[in-house]
């Protein structure tokens, strides 16, 4: 069975209390809504995706959880009922005791690339290399250290595109012969990971409650001169792999469900592990609204660090992008475990 984080564990227990009677009553006094996700059977692909692995990992309480999962129709109602027969709900806390933490967006880019390089496709997208020892940063990397080692798996047009690339973790690339190719994550060369939100606070071009991953685009593509040099003050970067165009498959090694994936923190929270997740800000039609959903942590994002925080899989393509690039909003979890664990 796979060892729990500590964090979670202690979420799992819920504290000893006296007489051992308080950490149940505590649980049903927090039940989330399940009737606030009005369309709650959209999260049955990511369920069944992730059961049979949390089966596997978790040991013998989710294996009946799953055979009831395998059966049920998709039907709101019974996905409600059967969170019900079959779950517990407990909340997610920080190390602070709080229970709000940060969630942002993500997507599949569209992007476009050659399998050579030309003067319109010069951005390069490398395998990760081999051997042994520290690897460049990204400074050195965009300054040549990997050229010549025939790393490159292809070309883009954009700077700008490859590095919210490295971000998102996989893409779609439209490639100059009229083919269609995935990108995914395929290693990180070791070095910390910055978010370059920061400096552009810091040098007064932005403030915290405008920051978001479209003001940062906007800021590059305005500032073409400037942009590698914020780039470069996130050391670490990301090799990729390419594979048939199939769709985006997170850490978990299953297909990820757009508005129902979630990537979190596996030190704190498993991989395959069903989440109620509330969120006070989300970009909606009308301007900005509340979300209650249920999600799956199916993802890591090297920007994903803590008990609470998420990032949650928006999709494909624009109007994916608009809204990942948008989200910035404060949020808490619940795991959902067997109610026999």
């Amino acid at each position: 069975m796979m060892r729990l984080a500590p964090t979670l564990f202690a979420l799992l227990t819920v504290a000893a209390c006296a007489g051992g009677e308080r950490p149940a009553e505590m649980i049903r006094t927090i039940h989330p809504d399940y009737a606030a996700d009005r369309h709650i059977a959209e999260a049955l692909p990511a369920l069944r995706n992730s059961c049979g692995i949390m089966a596997e990992r978790q040991g013998a309480a989710w294996r009946p959880v799953c055979a009831a999962l395998a059966d049920l129709p998709e039907d709101d109602e019974a996905v409600r009922a059967f969170l019900d027969r079959w779950l517990v709900a407990v909340p997610v806390t920080a190390a602070d005791g709080g229970r709000d933490g940060l969630f942002t967006g993500y997507y599949v880019p569209g992007l476009r690339g050659s399998w050579q390089p030309t003067a319109t496709y010069r951005y390069p997208l490398y395998a990760p290399p081999g051997g042994s020892g520290a690897l460049p940063t990204r400074a050195e990397i965009e300054d040549g250290a990997l050229e010549g080692r025939g790393l490159e798996i292809l070309w883009l047009d954009n700077p700008v595109d490859r590095f919210f690339l490295h971000i998102q973790g996989s893409g779609r690339v439209e490639m100059a012969d009229g083919s269609t190719v995935g990108v995914g994550f395929a290693g990180r060369n070791g070095h910390p990971y910055f978010a370059v939100g920061r400096a552009l606070i810091d040098w007064g071009e932005a403030t915290p409650e405008t920051m978001s991953m479209a003001f940062i685009r906007d800021w590059m593509e305005a500032n073409p001169a400037h942009a590698q040099d914020l780039m470069n003050l996130n050391q670490s970067y990301i090799f990729f792999e390419a594979h048939p165009d199939t769709g985006a498959t997170g850490a978990l090694g299953v297909p990820l469900t757009p508005g129902r994936s979630l990537a979190v923190d596996p030190d704190h929270i498993p991989l395959g592990t069903p989440l109620w997740v509330e969120l006070d800000s989300v970009p909606a039609a009308n301007g900005m609204g509340s979300l209650s959903r249920l999600m799956v942590a199916q993802d890591t994002g090297s920007a994903i660090q803590g008990a609470v925080r998420g990032d949650v899989f928006w999709g494909y393509g624009k109007e994916a992008g608009a809204i990942a690039g948008a989200m910035r909003s404060e949020g808490r979890y619940w795991v959902l475990r067997p109610k026999n664990q």
